[in-house]
């Protein structure tokens, strides 16, 4: 006999933990590119536009694990895995060609700057989802 599981909600347990540094570093990552597109936008645009982005994707990410269900699902899934793709490509490109970001982002060198955390929260975040997902 089969066993049929039930699907966990993402906003619970360690999920809980998920939204809050997901919505923790959108804050974070937003106040930053903010102050910086603000006062010195023309030294580095690339790099702040990047944070800004990133910052997004940190906060529609935290609203896609707290809402759970179908669409917050999906929604939490498509942001962990641009998350991950951009911080690869732009982890890879800071480290190959650092003159295209004179100032960095949080995704240069896969995160160095936060503590590499940008680049452990999507993979934390795409795990809790397979998880959590329904049978």
């Amino acid at each position: 006999m089969a066993e049929h599981r039930v699907a966990r909600p993402t906003n619970s347990g360690p999920g809980r933990v998920l939204v809050a540094v997901y919505a923790l570093f959108a804050v974070a990552a937003g106040a930053r590119s903010a102050v910086q597109i603000a006062t010195k936008f023309d030294e580095a645009p690339l790099a702040y536009l990047l944070s800004a982005l990133a910052a997004v994707i940190y906060l529609v990410a935290a609203i896609g694990l707290a809402r759970s269900g179908v669409q917050g699902r999906r929604i939490a899934l498509a942001c962990c895995t641009v998350e991950l793709i951009g911080v690869l490509a732009v982890g890879t490109y800071s480290l190959v060609a650092p003159e295209a970001f004179p100032d960095q982002t949080v995704w240069s060198g896969y995160g160095m700057g936060y503590g590499f955390v940008p680049l452990v929260l999507p993979v934390l975040g795409l795990l809790w989802l397979r998880r959590t997902r329904p049978a």
